[in-house]
């Protein structure tokens, strides 16, 4: 490759990427998902629009993608709570495998009968397209406050279930490949163990040396970024030369980074931040240039059917047998779980596959995965917002502060600097500092007023747009930002959490007597946290609600997994 060509390549990737940021602020006008906006720059970009760019290297597009795909779970991994496991792990595993193989089965026969395919070749469409995507369900959720139950099972569930649509397209495409090789039950059981087994082993294992490396050596703060990406990704290139799951190892190793005291943290987090979102857009974009969207004409109705019946009929039948087994989760939970079943960038990576492989049928295989991907994305991404209000599984938006930023007092510190500015409607306002009630172990580190300095005392007096800068740790967020910032407003939310709060411990005899409710057959000495535990069971979540004595309770707050608030709803006043 010479000079010209190499300049011409930088210049095409370059104005890709920057239309591809520039075209992201036109998402949200459009209510298109940002992803599909980087994928259609690539489709025209490529053969078939304006670019004209003709590209078919499929081994270059497998390795964009699976770095890409790799950043995006590690930094998915670090985003995720090992405490929301509490509610979502066993739900997410159980969606991640056996909900998979359902998904595999039902799309595969529907494929078979659709494209006229053999069993095994519809089956092979069905492991394809079968996973929810982890770059599509980080990027989508990212940002939306989803009760902790709901968001944390898609995010687990998308991050966990890649190596069984990896272990089902593998063999089958195995299979396909060797008239004469052994579907035994033995090899079967072999295969997935190891790659689910050794995925964990080396994820957790590695991931645990990587963080005592990053936070016994000393480098300057810019390079424990780059050392955790390339740790992340050698061990995802172990795990895959082993015969596990590279993906699951690499979204392990962000899971225990993120939820460890770590080095760097938030320097890390914020280098990952803007290196996923160049993952997503570099991978979409190829995957668009990748696509000839003339040779989808042909499987147009056959696509739509597929994509439609597995939205509409597959994932909800898999989820619903899946979580059946899980009483928390209710039929709102259960339908939304059902319709946040987004395919992105795996399926189409899985679709390369039995091209790399030179299986019959390979390109109808990928033209089927893309056109899935594209609907999915269209119409499922597209109205994930629409349809959490309508399972009522969003919650009202918190108190946030203005920015956040890690403070490294001390190799590991979690320490963190918090920014509020008042606004006039605070309590606080024209309050002295010595009378604010803040977190115990936090202080105002500084307060600037018209931008400048001040040098505050304890009888300092607070005013509107007061900046404060508070030094504190996350386990704080929640109390300070409700003390010095407000929620954005969203009307629609206004009475999530109800029209006025009841303690957990209060009695219901005392509830009934205050308010002069009237509740037959109950024990006089039930207390109200004792109701939810009847009602909703031992793990209830912020947002939870049940219907009780004809009146609507919702958990309205919850500390230390322990409920402590109950929101509870008046029935709406008939029309006159």
């Amino acid at each position: 490759m010479d000079a010209d060509s190499i300049n011409s390549l930088f210049l095409t990737g370059a104005v890709l990427v920057a239309l591809s940021v520039l075209f992201s602020q036109v998402s949200a006008k459009l209510g298109v998902p940002i992803l599909v906006m980087f994928l259609g720059v690539g489709m025209l970009a490529g053969e078939d629009g304006p670019g004209g760019i003709y590209f078919d290297d499929y081994s270059i597009t497998y390795l964009v993608s699976n770095l890409a795909l790799a950043v995006i779970l590690l930094d998915g991994g670090m985003r995720t709570r090992v405490a929301s496991f509490r509610v979502a792990f066993w739900p997410s595993i159980t969606m991640a495998t056996l909900g998979v193989a359902c998904t595999t089965t039902l799309t595969g026969l529907m494929a078979m009968w659709l494209f006229d395919l053999e069993l095994l070749q519809g089956i092979l469409v069905g492991a394809i397209v079968g996973s929810t995507d982890a770059a599509a369900v980080f990027s989508l959720l990212k940002g939306r406050q989803l009760n902790e139950r709901v968001g944390a099972t898609l995010e687990i569930e998308s991050g966990t279930n890649d190596p069984m649509a990896v272990f089902l397209t593998v063999t089958l495409i195995a299979v396909l490949g060797s008239s004469g090789m052994d579907l035994g039950a033995a090899f079967l059981i072999k295969s997935f163990l190891m790659q689910f087994g050794i995925g964990i082993i080396v994820g957790l294992a590695g991931g645990w040396l990587l963080w005592k490396l990053v936070n016994r050596t000393q480098l300057h703060e810019g390079l424990y970024s780059i050392l955790v990406i390339s740790g992340g990704v050698a061990l995802l290139a172990l795990a895959n030369h082993l015969g596990g799951s590279g993906i699951l190892s690499i979204y392990l190793v962000g899971l225990l980074l993120g939820n460890k005291p770590t080095r760097s943290r938030h320097s890390i987090l914020s280098v990952l931040d803007g290196m996923t979102w160049l993952s997503q857009i570099v991978m979409f974009v190829v995957l668009g240039l990748l696509v000839t969207p003339s040779s989808l004409v042909d499987i147009m109705v056959p696509g739509f059917a597929l994509a439609f019946g597995m939205i509409f009929f597959a994932r909800p039948i898999s989820v619903w047998l899946g979580l059946s087994l899980f009483k928390s989760f209710g039929a709102r939970e259960k339908w939304f779980i059902s319709w946040i079943g987004l395919r992105g960038a795996v399926p189409i990576i899985l679709a390369v596959y039995p091209m790399m492989a030179g299986l019959p049928n390979a390109q109808l295989y990928f033209n089927i995965a893309f056109f899935v991907v594209l609907v999915s994305l269209v119409v499922q991404g597209g109205t994930l917002m629409k349809a959490a209000a309508l399972a009522k599984v969003e919650l009202p938006p918190k108190p946030e502060p203005i920015s956040r930023s890690g403070v490294e007092i001390f190799p590991a510190s979690e320490w963190e600097m918090f920014i509020y500015k008042l606004k006039p409607e605070k309590w606080c306002v024209g309050e002295p500092l010595r009378k604010l009630k803040m977190p115990e172990g936090t202080r105002i580190a500084a307060l600037f007023r018209d931008n400048q300095l001040l040098h505050p005392s304890g009888s300092t007096e607070l005013r509107a747009s007061d900046t404060l800068c508070v030094l504190a740790q996350d386990q704080n967020l929640d109390a300070l930002s409700l003390l010095f910032s407000e929620a954005p407003e969203d009307e629609s939310l206004a009475r999530f959490f109800g029209d006025f709060f009841l303690d957990a411990t209060a009695k219901l005899s005392d509830v009934s007597t205050f308010y002069g409710f009237e509740f037959e057959d109950i024990d006089a000495d039930m207390t109200l946290k004792t109701l939810v535990e009847k009602e909703l069971g031992t793990q209830p979540v912020l947002g939870d609600s049940f219907e009780w004595h004809g009146l609507q309770w919702v958990v309205a707050a919850i500390d230390e997994n322990e409920v402590t608030k109950l929101g509870l709803c008046l029935p709406d006043a008939p029309d006159e």
